[in-house]
């Protein structure tokens, strides 16, 4: 624990003494004035340390002590509290006031799941710890304590589902004094991911007149944010905004949001009045507005975008402007679901973070944005959560354990592919980052999960107990059943079981743990013997004999070589009679290409790739997706949306495929974690004339590229940073050791 948040270790959480834990509570507003201490002559430096039970807004002296937002973001708050420090310097004043504005945030109020209502707590409140070094060394602490003030705001009401209420015309109730609550210092941690901030803003496109006589405004983009603005009215006006994804009817689209309101309300003063609803999110491309004083013009409205703070690795174009959306798209789906933790969705009334999701993301994630520091610091939420119950569960943080409604059933046993986040996601960010210490930090949560995962299987080592989950959502599933998969759960969890296992063994040897290897080895060599036994026949079929089946077999390696041949055919059979269609779910689709592209069928792979028949991945794109979907359907070809009560329209999972775009399309890829080594492999196919891709690598900046020449020849280009070696293997299998710079082949193809 670092010396700063160790400040906060003696102070009391403070709360509003009329705090009620009703959903419409106004935000608290806690304060202190700053007195400073005389005769140390100038402040050297000051910092401020704080953390919360919900969200909170800091000013000093009137100013905001950060540009963050929703502090102190959302974690497993029952191990892990975290604590960021600002530093204040610049604001310290004597007879300043240090306010702190406390909103619900993910800590209580009609949050889960479904109806879930999933409190962590009753009471919000703050714990801060102002610390103030002057010029002869002397330390003055002011922390919060029972001498603070509390009051309310304008801020009436806030809900991350529902929205916020802001009351311009509501003067502040008289001031009393806190009331102080109960918080476990033992839980406080330094914040380990990236803060919450504001980052691009957009203007709307259009605002049109629905058929209801609606005002609908279009920001031409599906985002997960606010809208920003500033308005002049008629005092005790309200105007209200309703956002959504998607239009139906030319209506607004918001029955995917089961019971989320995404419904902002302000009361105008009279004068102007600045909006900005920093206590809530919404994920949407439209907004309905009500109450506007005038017409609203384009200028008058902004949507702001919010996320982590994550910096953008990569860049992809090709000659292809589908593919290029589909890589725009999977771009805008992080940042829209990389919102304090790795998030399924951000609109409806969910927002959880699915471990599924992640599993089949995080290396597309590591490639997109340097997500290390937000994975690790969700990966520390999955041990801590792991080590708790038993095994991995299937969100993490799992609020859903303090479910008030009792609504929420779960799914009985350890779910395959969700529970396996647990060593799948520490295996992205080992690939991509190569950080040893933190794969030391990871390690003990993929043991908790293996640990759990052996008490399950069968006498003959297969994981079939109580796999409800397996190819979620597989595009032939009822609307309603999704999970009514063509692969068998055992097969899929068996083979979940073995790729976990062989990480596991290879992280115990990186990290000296020689008996936690042999262990893994073990376990991972067992499996596969009973994968091939149980779920292989003679002429090389995989029970169910389905695309996701083999794609797994393939890509995780548990076939040998003249199965893998026969494996890969087969696949590549199943993709033509599907028409190119893709007929795989969560657990298979971020590894059929790669399964097809490993086994020899290229054009087969690029041919999936590339279909806009429903359902493919290009199909949302022609139906003016510019997120990725859900479902492979969750908008119907006759404008309508999926009757099925779960479908999003910013769900990155199924955009898992663009890691094979980066890797075989574009051909950067890492031969050493953290591309100490580099593999610079382009594999061209049918379709496309051009691709070009780059990532800002720990080593420095990767560039590959290739183009078809009118002779039908392909020209390979990369570019690699001084001093990093790299194999470079061209389209017609040569291959060449290089050490940094630029390089140019051109092939005959």
């Amino acid at each position: 624990m670092t010396a700063a948040v160790a400040d906060l270790l003696d102070a009391p959480l403070i709360r509003h003494p009329l705090d009620d834990p009703g959903r419409d509570t106004p935000a608290a507003v806690l304060f202190t004035t700053i007195h400073l201490d005389a005769g140390h002559g100038p402040v050297r430096a000051a910092r401020l340390t704080a953390t919360a039970h919900g969200v909170y807004e800091a000013t000093l002296d009137g100013h905001p002590v950060t540009e963050s937002v929703l502090n102190p973001g959302w974690t497993s708050y029952e191990w892990r509290l975290p604590a960021h420090t600002f530093d204040v310097t610049a604001l310290i004043a004597d007879g300043a006031d240090l306010v702190f504005t406390v909103g619900n945030g993910w800590w209580r109020g009609k949050f889960g799941f479904k109806g879930a209502e999933a409190d962590y707590g009753s009471d919000t409140g703050v714990v801060a710890a102002l610390t103030i070094e002057y010029a002869d060394g002397h330390v003055q602490r002011v922390l919060t304590d029972a001498s603070w003030l509390a009051t309310t705001g304008k801020v009436r009401a806030n809900n991350l589902y529902d929205g916020q209420h802001v009351d311009f015309t509501h003067d502040p109730e008289p001031t009393r004094p806190v009331a102080l609550g109960t918080w476990e210092p033992a839980t406080l941690v330094p914040a380990a991911g990236p803060l919450i901030t504001r980052h691009e803003t957009l203007t709307p496109v259009a605002i049109t007149t629905s058929p209801a006589g609606a005002t609908l405004v279009d920001f031409g983009q599906n985002l997960v944010g606010w809208l920003r603005f500033r308005v002049r009215g008629e005092r005790g006006a309200t105007i209200t905004l309703r956002h959504a994804e998607v239009l139906e009817g030319g209506e607004l689209g918001v029955r995917p949001l089961r019971s989320a309101r995404q419904t902002d309300t302000l009361t105008l003063s009279g004068g102007e009045d600045a909006f900005e609803p920093t206590f809530t999110f919404h994920g949407f491309r439209y907004v309905e507005l009500a109450g506007w004083p005038g017409t609203p013009t384009l200028a008058d409205l902004q949507a702001v975008v919010v996320h982590s703070d994550l910096r953008p690795t990569s860049t992809f174009a090709s000659s292809h402007a589908g593919l290029n959306q589909l890589v725009h798209n999977s771009i805008w789906g992080q940042k829209g679901n990389f919102l304090g933790v790795p998030t399924d969705c951000p609109q409806r009334d969910e927002r959880l973070g699915w471990t599924g999701d992640i599993a089949a993301y995080a290396a597309t994630a590591c490639f997109q944005f340097d997500s290390a520091d937000f994975l690790h610091g969700w990966l520390l939420d999955v041990r801590a959560e792991t080590e708790s119950e038993g095994s991995v569960p299937l969100v993490v943080p799992n609020v859903l354990r303090h479910d008030r409604a009792g609504s929420w059933n779960g799914f009985p046993g350890i779910q395959a592919v969700w529970a396996d986040a647990a060593c799948w996601v520490p295996e992205a960010v080992w690939q991509a980052y190569g950080d040893r210490d933190r794969l030391a930090a990871h390690y003990p949560g993929m043991v908790a999960h293996l640990t759990s995962v052996e008490a399950v299987l069968s006498p003959t080592g297969l994981w079939e107990a109580d796999q409800r989950l397996g190819d979620w959502l597989d595009p032939d599933a009822p609307a309603d059943e999704p999970a009514r998969a063509k692969a068998d759960p055992g097969v899929v969890a068996t083979a979940s079981l073995y790729r976990s296992a062989s990480f596991a063994a290879r992280a115990a040897d990186i990290l000296g743990l020689d008996a936690d290897a042999r262990r893994w080895s073990t376990l991972a060599d067992r499996t596969r013997d009973a994968f091939v036994e149980h779920y292989v026949d003679a002429a090389g079929r995989v029970r169910s004999d389905c695309a996701t089946v083999y794609a797994l077999a393939i890509a995780f390696g548990l076939l040998d070589a003249a199965a893998r041949v026969r494996a890969g055919a087969r696949l590549a059979e199943l993709v033509r009679a599907a028409n190119y269609r893709v007929s795989t779910g969560f657990a298979g689709t971020p590894y059929v290409t790669w399964a097809l592209s490993e086994t020899g069928h290229v054009e087969d792979a690029y041919r999936l790739l590339l279909e806009e028949g429903c359902p493919s991945w290009l199909y949302p794109i022609t139906m003016g997706a510019t997120t990725i979907w859900e479902r492979w359907d969750s908008m119907l070809p006759d404008g309508s949306i999926n009757p099925g009560q779960m479908t999003s329209f910013n769900h990155y999972a199924l955009g898992a495929v663009a890691d094979w775009i980066y890797q075989v399309v574009g051909g950067i890829r890492a031969a050493e974690p953290g591309y100490a080594r580099v593999r610079i492999e382009p594999v061209p196919g049918p379709g496309l004339d051009w691709a070009d891709v780059s990532l800002d690598a720990p080593v420095g900046v990767i560039r590959s590229g290739w183009k078809r020449l009118p002779d039908g020849a392909v020209e390979v280009t990369a570019e690699i940073p001084d001093g990093v070696g790299a194999d470079l293997v061209l389209p017609d299998g040569r291959a060449f050791a290089v050490v940094g710079g630029r390089h140019r082949h051109v092939v005959a193809c």
